[in-house]
């Protein structure tokens, strides 16, 4: 009996031992599974933490200056704005796959990244087009992925094109020269060594004027801008519609502390007549070097994107300054400018006139009665037995030209 009792003690022990120990394995399971969960949430709450807490690769502006005074539509932004101007400079610049930028509006930050390049005629490497995605968040953003032209090396090759054309250029004016005189000079060299071809490669950019010599209009304002700001006059890029809804481009200038519109692409002789008559003769049209909104708005409409300066002013268009602008008619003076031109052996006499009532009086006596005098007048001087010349009756611009042949 006494050896069952010590088995049936054993046995009751050891079954209490086996109890506790499971009871331990359980506790110390549970608080283990307890600790691994809490290590997971405090896990998961870091990375929330450090996700929240990322940086966003915003470009570094520093260095970056851009003049207000130069740069018209940087200067129409506000200070918000100006940041993300100079955050999409700098990303273009330095030909950023993926540019940051502090906005939370994709579609204003699209405007101000073409705000950028009408500042910049010198980025001839990105394409005006891009991708652009806002987010949202604690602190909303817009990345942008710009199309580029080329890459870096390419990049540089054509920047010497583009830097060995223009000192070429500059080499042909004094820097003490007046602002007219430089804005004529940018004016004639666009329009006497550029080709429009709407088939030409970087026709939106001054690669197709420095590089190929030949563009559209996009190449030829910002050609022109980027000239005369080598020549520190003030000139921004314009953008708008021309007759029959076509989208054109020309210049906003400052001559003599006043605006004036430049359009480089419609001085070339392809665009002057719609018979063709002034590209044969080669005439290139000063209508619009230095004109006011009065003379542009005949035949432009800008987009309006940003506020524009009124241009009140024509003292410093080329016929103004040249005499060849009249207020009012007067056959003498009409007669005088021709024999003037016959008497120089020159090639055209051009009459331009203030307003449509002007013109219409001088054109009916200068085709009526004018002309033939003048005609006699040449052929009394050089000889001749019979006299031919040919004409431009430009009813929109209130402009008579008149070429003269001193051939027998």
């Amino acid at each position: 009996m006494k050896r069952r009792k010590k088995k049936r003690a054993g046995c009751l022990t050891y079954i209490i031992i086996l109890l506790a120990a499971v009871c331990i394995a359980s506790t110390a399971a549970t608080a283990y599974l307890l600790r691994e969960e809490g290590r997971r949430e405090q896990l998961k709450r870091a990375i929330t933490e450090t996700i929240a807490k990322k940086e966003i690769p915003y470009q570094d502006i520093e260095g970056t200056e851009v003049s207000e005074a130069q740069k018209y539509y940087y200067g129409k932004l506000g200070e918000e704005e100006r940041r993300a101007y100079l955050e999409i400079l700098q990303g273009v610049y330095e030909n950023k796959e993926k540019i940051y930028v502090h906005s939370s509006n994709a579609t204003r930050t699209n405007e101000i990244f073409h705000y950028v390049l009408k500042d910049s005629p010198d980025i001839f490497w990105c394409d005006g087009t891009t991708t652009t995605t806002a987010y949202t968040g604690e602190e909303p953003y817009t990345v942008m992925e710009p199309v580029y032209l080329c890459d870096s090396k390419e990049r540089g090759e054509k920047q010497m094109v583009i830097d060995t054309a223009v000192d070429k250029f500059l080499e042909g004016i004094s820097v003490n020269a007046s602002e007219y005189d430089k804005i004529l000079y940018v004016y004639e060299y666009i329009v006497n060594t550029v080709e429009y071809d709407i088939e030409s490669e970087d026709n939106q950019n001054i690669y197709s004027v420095f590089g190929n010599q030949r563009s559209v209009c996009a190449g030829y304002a910002k050609a022109t801008q980027y000239l005369l700001e080598e020549l520190g006059v003030f000139c921004t890029y314009v953008t708008g519609k021309v007759e029959g809804g076509q989208p054109h481009a020309w210049n906003l200038v400052m001559c003599d502390e006043n605006y004036y519109y430049v359009d480089t692409t419609w001085g070339d002789p392809v665009f002057q007549s719609q018979d063709g008559e002034s590209q044969e003769q080669g005439y290139i049209s000063y209508d619009y070097m230095c004109c006011s909104d009065e003379e542009l708005f005949k035949t432009h409409t800008p987009d309006g994107d940003v506020e524009l300066p009124r241009c009140t002013k024509m003292d410093d268009n080329y016929y103004v300054v040249n005499e060849m602008y009249y207020s009012f008619y007067d056959k003498e003076e009409a007669l005088k400018a021709m024999n003037k031109v016959i008497r120089d052996g020159g090639e055209s006499v051009v009459l331009k006139y203030a307003d449509a009532y002007t013109y219409g009086r001088a054109k009916e006596d200068i085709f009526e009665n004018v002309l033939d005098e003048a005609a006699q007048n040449l052929a009394d001087l050089y000889g001749l037995e019979k006299v031919s010349y040919s004409y431009i009756d430009d009813e929109r611009l209130n402009k008579i030209v008149i070429y003269w042949n001193y051939d027998a």
